[in-house]
């Protein structure tokens, strides 16, 4: 069994168009000012990301700016976020793959070893060179001084769940008119029939499949 594969794939495959979703971990929440993405079809479209440069230097003015407007946008999180899912992935799939008596031993080890290997700050720290290039020391305090206001704070606690609902909503309503527009495709393409509308399950080998018992009391003897 390709398990490391495995794993690899379903760590991937689930950090991106599973944040649309509820999944039963918390997902990495959607920050105010930052466009939802969804994540292109298909596994060529997963490709591990080019770590950031930690080297670039950013004004220690800026930067304290920044990390205020990180925290005041509850951005400063992210790596905390991040961090909980991925964990809480890995619990769900190494509980398929692993016995019950040892999974809260490797979990505990697991996540030691991976708070160590990449603590949440990193992310934090990651993203001050992100904000740097994007923004103006001007718009970082503009922005602040939104994002202070009772307003902002709304749209700080609330965004998440709005981008959620959105992004589900919008994905039944596309997802739906796909399905019109195949529908009506059937004629002039034979071949979408069986996709759209697959057959029941075969017979039983031996003769025609035995019909469903009857709802109701069993036959008095």
């Amino acid at each position: 069994m390709k398990f490391p594969i495995t794993l690899a794939a379903a760590l991937l495959c689930a950090a991106a168009p599973a944040f649309a979703q509820a999944p039963a971990a918390t997902a990495p929440t959607h920050q105010p000012g930052v466009p939802a993405q969804h994540a292109a079809p298909g596994p060529s479209a997963v490709s591990p990301a080019a770590p950031p440069s930690l080297e670039e230097k950013v004004d220690p003015a800026k930067e304290a700016a920044i990390r205020h407007l990180m925290d005041v946008t509850e951005t400063s999180k992210l790596g905390d976020n991040i961090n909980a899912y991925l964990t809480d992935r890995i619990r769900t799939i190494m509980s398929r793959n692993m016995t019950p008596d040892k999974l809260p031993k490797f979990m505990d080890a697991f996540s030691q070893k991976f708070s160590a290997a990449s603590p949440s700050s990193a992310v934090t720290d990651a993203m001050v060179p992100i904000y740097a290039r994007a923004f103006t020391m001007e718009d970082i305090q503009e922005m602040t001084k939104f994002y202070e206001s009772p307003v902002g704070q709304k749209m700080v606690k609330q965004l998440p769940k709005v981008t959620q609902d959105s992004q589900t909503t919008g994905v039944q309503i596309e997802q739906n008119a796909a399905m019109s527009v195949l529908d009506g495709m059937q004629d002039d393409y034979p071949e979408l029939k069986p996709m759209l509308h697959p057959p029941s399950a075969a017979p039983a080998p031996g003769g025609a499949p035995s019909p469903e018992p009857s709802p109701g009391p069993p036959p008095q003897r």
